[in-house]
């Protein structure tokens, strides 16, 4: 059975979709079997695979509103090797209709586990990105996951809510999902020529007792052109920094789950 990895911070901007999309095509570029769970309602995961929102039949949406089979919102990437369940703006309104049913919370919690479950044994693994708020839409990905990865951007505020994550993923562990555990820490928007970069991973290590990525991921231009053009790194330029350390990421958490 594949391995499910929630790629979760409530602070934005610190390359948490740009680590979703890329991660899993590098997965999928060294031979892995990967499905992409976009549970962010603006979803720019989907659309960072080249797939128009606006044109998709079915979404996380109507998965968590229990109205389709997982099957049916699926769509599979043929040149990436990998498949993807894609969201758009429609998924904002889900947390709302949730919270109307009178359905018990664990109950709610479980929805996205529960779809899962008929399709992990098909992968290696389910990359799920996570919207920017410890909503029941988080919750819903750290129940279904195995682990939580958490993506750390290299200034001055990287600590800012990370307790508080840590904290929900102990809690969800507690009461909904006891395999769930800390994947780790992985930096991104790295900028070797500064001193902030470096003080910022130093400060991180020296607090955070938490086990944490040696591939760093880098400040890049290609990197950040990509999702204009529908495509991750590893498509758009395989042979930029950007794809580079993302291969490096993608070979580092694979290593581990070997081992």
């Amino acid at each position: 059975m594949g391995k499910a990895i929630a790629i979760a911070n409530q602070k934005g901007g610190v390359g948490k979709t740009t680590t979703a999309i890329n991660l899993s095509a590098a997965l999928a570029a060294i031979g892995k079997k990967v499905l992409v769970v976009d549970i962010d309602p603006q979803g720019n995961t989907t659309s960072g695979f080249g797939v128009d929102k606006n044109e998709i039949r079915f979404t996380t949406y109507d998965l968590m509103l229990q109205k389709v089979a997982v099957d049916e919102v699926i769509i599979r990437d043929e040149e990436d090797k990998l498949d993807i369940i894609p969201a758009n703006v429609n998924l904002a309104g889900a947390e709302i209709e949730l919270n109307l049913t009178d359905d018990r919370p664990e109950e709610k919690n479980r929805i996205l586990r529960n779809a899962l479950d008929y399709v992990k044994d098909r992968y290696d693994y389910v990359m799920i990105d996570c919207p920017p708020s410890l909503s029941v839409l988080t919750v819903n990905a750290m129940t279904a996951a195995d682990t939580v990865l958490v993506p750390v951007q290299c200034e001055y505020y990287a600590l800012e809510g990370l307790s508080q994550l840590i904290y929900t993923v102990n809690l969800v562990k507690q009461r909904a999902n006891p395999r769930l555990d800390l994947e780790g820490l992985v930096f991104t928007m790295y900028d070797s020529r500064t001193n902030l970069s470096n003080d910022v991973i130093e400060n991180v290590r020296s607090r955070v007792n938490r086990r944490i990525f040696d591939t760093l991921i880098p400040r890049n231009i290609r990197l950040a052109e990509a999702p204009s053009y529908g495509m991750p790194i590893e498509r758009y330029d395989p042979r930029s920094t950007g794809a580079r350390a993302y291969r490096a990421l993608a070979e580092e958490l694979d290593e581990e789950a070997d081992d």
